[in-house]
């Protein structure tokens, strides 16, 4: 008897509760299947501050006269160069509720000190005094989204990197100059230079170099009076470029479709397939030759060394070549130059520098053509 009816049970197939079980895990399949495809939009979303940039009520405008407003302030290495600095930093803030940083935001402050300084600042420390003023930075949704209000939120900085670099002329009247910017830093840099530089002959005088590091700049933009640097031995000319990995052609039709710049009334438009300035970093020209990898001068991973402390360098790792407004180099070797963090930390500027040592050498070569030419 019970041999029969073990029998009727095993034909009658799974219980209810079996079913529930399975049910579940089909679920839970299919809930991990969603985040696994979607996971960056859903990230994305969550950064998105859910208000129109027009009704949004920004962080208080930082006060340039007070030490707190600088993530450096005239911060001079031993045996330090003439020159007097300025540096904007990339985007260190994430977003959520607000479309602009405030400058006290603790993680973005910590992500500033640890990462972006001593790896995007520090090639500049042997030239001179290094000043980088925090900023209502755009947040990092605002360089994931073309939206509008997006493009309004990184515009809104702007008034922030005029305001401190008024400020900071007030302390250096006389050195000679060198301008800086990395990522969203080097593109209000680039405004900067064009409507605040290029207009003062005073200003361009003092201008050893114009550095606009990771960022798309139209070469129909540039100033007569500021070009593209040719030469290494040329001063008071820009270094641009925006590097891509060679292979990632996908990667660089996007970065260049993608690419907003600015229009002669404050705003941020499409590049439109205009031709993007290119100088080789490693060279120092503009010439488009593919350059070798024995020619490179040096990479490093200097994320959570202290400020002022002098990272060690990885000479020949990278051949490169500007191309199509971009600069392509080959994929570097040394597991410290790969993307790591979170979801948006992979998404800023890399934590490490390629080209650290190449920036070094040339901020120093066109300061000294500056300080030895014999009249400006």
């Amino acid at each position: 008897m019970n041999t029969v009816s073990a029998a009727s049970d095993r034909r009658k197939g799974p219980s209810l509760r079996q079913w529930l079980g399975y049910g579940g895990f089909a679920l839970i399949g299919l809930v991990l299947l969603v985040v696994a495809i979607w996971r960056g939009d859903i990230l994305r979303a969550a950064l998105d501050p859910q208000i129109p940039f027009q009704t949004y009520d920004p962080p208080p405008a930082p006060d340039y006269a007070t030490a707190d407003a600088w993530a450096l302030r005239d911060d001079r290495a031993p045996a330090a160069g003439p020159a007097a600095i300025f540096f904007v930093h990339s985007t260190t803030f994430d977003g959520g509720s607000e479309w602009n940083g405030p400058i006290d935001h603790a993680a973005a402050d910590a992500y500033l000190k640890r990462v972006v300084l001593p790896n995007h600042a520090g090639p500049f420390a042997r030239a001179g005094a290094i000043s980088a003023p925090r900023y209502r930075q755009g947040s990092l949704y605002t360089r994931l989204s073309l939206r509008d209000d997006s493009r309004e939120a990184r515009a809104f900085a702007y008034q922030d990197i005029l305001a401190a670099f008024e400020a900071w002329l007030l302390r250096y009247p006389d050195s000679p100059m060198i301008l800086a910017g990395v990522e969203q830093g080097g593109e209000l840099v680039e405004r900067l230079v064009r409507e605040r530089v290029a207009t003062d002959p005073a200003l361009r005088r003092r201008l050893a170099a114009v550095y606009l590091i990771d960022v798309v700049v139209p070469a129909d933009r540039l100033s007569a009076e500021i070009p593209a640097c040719e030469t290494r031995s040329q001063f008071g000319c820009i270094v641009a470029f925006a590097p891509v990995e060679e292979g990632q052609d996908r990667t660089a039709f996007q970065r260049l479709r993608r690419a907003l710049v600015w229009d002669d009334r404050g705003r941020l438009i499409e590049l439109d397939g205009r031709p993007a300035v290119c100088v080789n970093p490693v060279t120092g020209t503009a010439d488009g030759a593919a350059v070798p990898a024995r020619l490179h001068h040096g990479a490093t991973n200097a994320t959570g060394l202290e400020w002022g402390a002098r990272p060690a360098l990885t000479a020949r790792e990278i051949a490169t070549q500007c191309r199509g407004g971009l600069l392509r180099h080959t994929a570097p070797s040394r597991e410290s130059f790969r993307a790591t963090g979170s979801w948006a930390d992979r998404r800023k500027v890399n934590q490490y520098n390629l080209f650290f040592s190449d920036i070094e050498l040339d901020a120093q070569a066109r300061l000294a053509a500056w300080v030895a030419a014999p009249a400006r």
